[in-house]
Formats: structure tokens, C-alpha cells, sequence
């Protein structure tokens, strides 16, 4: 009797350690991020080059649905292919030859445009380099617990991206770019998406940590457009990209759609081309939890706070986890003291999982000692 007594203890004990590793796991593998940025850029000018306009645009709308406000996203367009004398749909772009979408609108703002759109200006913003009068609507207010959305689109060969057909940004140029980010605590974590020829060529350099990319053919390979509009002359959209779309319509703000699955969404079958991707800088756990609205979305668990009318002090809101609305508050003195308040909840919840797994366990063997000594 001691024996099956003692047998079934430990068999208690195991599952619940189990049970509490598979919480602390899960925890830490969910993103730290706390706001989203997007940098959303074409390289190319000239009306044959329309889809790319239209790739970067359609992209922007992706974002805006899904979260990311325009205060966050940084939109270069190198073209105005909207006011364009060839353009019979003047005032409009559009990726689809039905036109069922106008990407431009009434709604979009460009914050680099035509000859603005070059190689400082891009990397000047991505590292927080730029004049000290910049305003702020055209500089990247990202910190350490950013995550980044870093689309690129334009013509390339390997190891280097056309601006303008006037310059060219190198793949070393990028990862050093990313590097200096990341040393400067300007993201968590890092999503690129270039839509190019030879786009491979413009990741696999990246060594820096927290950086996921994605690419839309191998070194060697083409990145073909999808599909052209007779009445306009040109093509509407790249391949890749237009895939990427097709997957992000389906995307909800509150999507658990892991980033993993974007690695299927234009098969070579489709893009005529072999898309690549590179995880390996993500933290493990990361690689495998990552989710797509980390970086294309901005929906957050809120700490709610309600200042008064002289803003000296503020009433702190402590969420409980499965009762969200019945909260508790307190009186904080200022905000420093509100930011050194939410940094102890924080620490005391990492530490509850620890705290939780050792006292049930400590408790279990008590017992099971107890139950061998009657």
C-alpha cells in the first residue's frame, strides 16, 4: 500500500510539473514587443515599373487594416504613379486588373516621395541618424520592445537593390544598417520581406539577432510580375507578392496564423521563382511562435490608466488574466513611479511561474514521504 502510494504521489507531482513547464514556455515564447512600426518602401521610378508602386501601396493597406497606424508606418514612394499623364485611371493605382481596390485613395500618406526616396534617406531613418530638425512624422520612433515590418520592393541583382535607377543599395549596406539598430536599441525583433531578382542574395548576409527575412527567389532567379492591364500598358503586381496579399486578406487582428506559414504562400508552382526565408536569428522558441500579426499587426494587451486633470498622478489598472474587467487600481504618485510599477508586475509575473512550480513540488514529495513512513 506504502508502495502504490508513493508511486501515484510522484505520478501527481510529474504531471504537474509537466503542467507548469508547458506554462513557462509558453509564456516566454510569446513576443515581448509592446507597439509595431512598418517601413514600407519602393525603389523604383518610371511608368513601367507601376507594380511595384502597387506592391508597396497594397502592402500599406495589408498593415493599416490590421493595426499599424499611419504615425507608424514610413511609406517611400519613388513615383507618383497615382498623377501620372499615362494613367487613364487618374488618381488611383491599383495590383488588380478587375480595379476593384483603389490603393491610393483618399487615405494615404507618403512620407518620402519621388527624389527623397534614396539609399541616405532610408538607411539615415532605419538607424536614427537623421538631422536633428527632421519632424517627427518622418523619423522611425522605434525602442528595444518595437517589432519592425521592413518591406522592400524594386529591381536588384545579387547583392544590391536600384534606387531611381540612379544608386544602389548593398546587401552589406542592409545587414550593417540592421546591425546598428539593433545596437541601438531601435527593435525587438525585425521582419524583412523583399520582393526582388536575386532577392536571397539580400538576407543571407543578416547576422543580427532578433532578424526573421523573407525573400522572393534565390540567387540566380528572376522575381516576375503576376499579371498586366492591356488598357494601362503595364503589369499590376509582382508574384510574390501578390501571394503574400492573397494570405494576409484572411488575416485577423487577433490572428494565431503562425509567421512560419508564410514560408508556403507562393510555392514555385506560382511565383515561377523560389522564395526564401531565413529564422535563424529568431530566438528557438521564437522561430516556431512567432505569429504574423507580431509584426503586420498592433493589437496589444492593455494596461489602462487614467490620468487627472493636473497629470501629476496617475490611477494604475493591474489586469487580472481571466477576469479582464474585474480590475483593482492604486494611487501612483507620478509616472515614473507608474513605469517602475508596471516593471514589478512584470518581473512578479515571470517570477509566479517559477515560484508556483517549486512550491507544488516541494508540497507533493512532503507528501509522498509522509505517505511512505505510515
Amino acid at each position: 500500500m506504502k508502495e502504490l502510494s508513493i508511486i501515484i504521489t510522484l505520478q501527481i507531482v510529474a504531471a504537474h510539473t509537466e503542467y507548469i513547464d508547458s506554462q513557462i514556455k509558453g509564456h516566454f515564447s510569446q513576443s515581448s514587443h509592446t507597439n509595431n512600426w512598418a517601413v514600407l518602401v519602393c525603389a523604383s521610378r518610371y511608368w513601367f515599373n507601376y507594380r511595384h508602386i502597387a506592391n508597396t501601396l497594397a502592402v500599406y493597406r495589408s498593415v493599416k487594416q490590421l493595426g499599424i497606424p499611419d504615425s507608424q508606418i514610413m511609406l517611400f514612394l519613388a513615383d507618383d504613379m497615382a498623377c501620372n499623364g499615362r494613367n487613364a485611371d487618374i488618381g488611383a493605382v491599383y495590383n488588380h486588373k478587375n480595379k476593384l481596390i483603389d490603393l491610393y485613395g483618399n487615405d494615404v500618406e507618403v512620407d518620402f516621395r519621388g527624389e527623397e526616396v534614396t539609399v541616405e534617406n532610408l538607411v539615415r531613418l532605419l538607424t536614427g541618424r537623421q538631422d536633428k530638425d527632421t519632424p517627427r512624422s518622418r523619423r522611425l520612433g522605434t525602442n528595444s520592445k518595437s517589432n519592425v515590418l521592413f518591406y522592400l520592393t524594386g529591381h536588384g541583382g545579387e547583392n544590391f537593390l536600384k534606387f531611381q535607377d540612379d544608386e544602389e543599395i548593398s546587401a552589406k549596406e542592409l545587414s550593417d544598417a540592421f546591425e546598428q539598430m539593433k545596437q541601438k536599441e531601435r527593435f525587438n525583433e525585425l521582419l524583412f520581406i523583399i520582393d526582388t531578382c536575386q532577392g536571397e542574395s539580400m538576407i543571407r548576409s543578416t547576422y543580427t539577432e532578433g532578424f526573421v527575412g523573407f525573400a522572393s527567389s534565390k540567387v540566380g532567379e528572376d522575381s516576375l510580375s503576376h499579371h498586366v492591364d492591356h488598357d494601362l500598358g503595364v503589369y499590376m503586381v509582382d508574384r510574390f507578392t501578390y501571394h503574400l496579399l492573397e494570405f494576409l486578406e484572411k488575416v485577423k487582428p487577433d490572428s494565431e496564423e503562425l509567421l512560419s506559414t508564410m514560408k508556403r504562400v507562393c510555392p514555385p508552382s506560382l511565383c515561377i521563382s523560389t522564395p526564401v526565408n531565413k529564422f535563424d536569428l529568431l530566438k528557438p522558441r521564437r522561430q516556431k511562435s512567432a505569429k504574423v500579426v507580431d509584426f503586420f499587426g498592433s493589437e496589444r494587451s492593455a494596461i489602462f490608466t487614467e490620468l487627472e486633470k493636473n497629470n501629476t498622478s496617475a490611477v494604475f489598472t493591474e489586469l487580472n488574466e481571466n477576469q479582464p474587467f474585474e480590475i483593482k487600481t492604486r494611487r501612483i504618485a507620478s509616472l515614473a513611479d507608474t513605469i517602475k510599477e508596471i516593471k514589478s508586475i512584470t518581473k512578479k509575473t515571470e517570477n509566479a511561474y517559477l515560484y508556483e512550480k517549486r512550491y507544488f513540488v516541494v508540497i507533493l514529495t512532503i507528501f509522498a514521504l509522509i505517505s511512505a513512513l505510515i
